[in-house]
């Protein structure tokens, strides 16, 4: 049985790398952006307004619609959930967990895990891109368009936007090369480059597992895929 033989997989590794997606925030109350329900879907010109290049045509439009479509202002009213307790569980019996994950939620840190790669950055700052200031997410909420206190410029979230580069990539490669296992929930593998660490792990031949709710067409790549509700698989997988 698959869960029969994830569990076990888990049970032996001592140094795990689990890529995370948006299906584990869901239970949170965080929305799935990117499922085929999702938001995401619903308006395409997001990508438009979450990129690099509208932050620079009109940063005050930018943080409204920014503000709007990731929910900011609801970001203090969630929390972790047993699927990111689950991750800290893991490495409070011993494992070494490296959590690498697309979520810009900021809810791995929160549930105490101590080696998060935020793939896609945060929700929870922004930094100036004038004199590189880094500010929280209370100072963000305070006005409509948030400024730097010391220079004036506007805000850049630290959030990775459509057409920034990804700078985490080589250090998400690294901790999957030291890992015994790869363990993957809750994402369609769709994204790029984030997808292409499961192919990187593949072809080092790492043991691997998926548990998502839907198919990917990356699950042939695994050992072990479950599709199902993943916070009811990880019960599970705590029995």
């Amino acid at each position: 049985m698959q869960l029969e033989s994830a569990a076990k997989m888990i049970a032996e590794a001592s140094s795990i790398a689990v890529l995370t997606g948006a299906g584990v925030s869901t239970a949170s109350g965080i929305p799935d952006f990117r499922s085929t329900t999702g938001l995401w879907t619903a308006d395409e010109t997001r990508e438009y307004y979450i990129s690099n290049h509208y932050f620079h045509t009109d940063p005050v439009d930018f943080w409204q619609k920014y503000k709007a479509i990731f929910r900011v202002k609801l970001l203090k009213d969630y929390g972790p959930n047993h699927v990111h307790r689950y991750l800290k569980e893991l490495e409070n019996s011993g494992k070494e967990v490296v959590v690498i994950t697309q979520n810009v939620d900021g809810l791995h840190t929160l549930a105490g895990n101590d080696h998060v790669i935020e793939y896609h950055g945060t929700l929870n700052s922004a930094s100036c891109p004038n004199c590189g200031k880094s500010f929280d997410l209370p100072y963000l909420l305070q006005s409509e368009t948030p400024v730097c206190d010391s220079c004036e410029h506007v805000l850049k979230p630290d959030v990775v936007l459509f057409g920034d580069p990804i700078t985490e990539h080589d250090r998400a490669e690294q901790v999957i090369q030291q890992s015994d296992l790869v363990l993957v929930l809750g994402t369609s593998l769709l994204v790029s480059p984030f997808n292409i660490l499961p192919e990187y792990a593949h072809s080092l031949g790492k043991p691997s597992i998926l548990i998502n709710w839907e198919p990917t067409v990356m699950d042939e790549l695994f050992q072990v895929v479950i599709h199902d509700d993943l916070s009811k698989i990880v019960q599970q997988l705590k029995k």
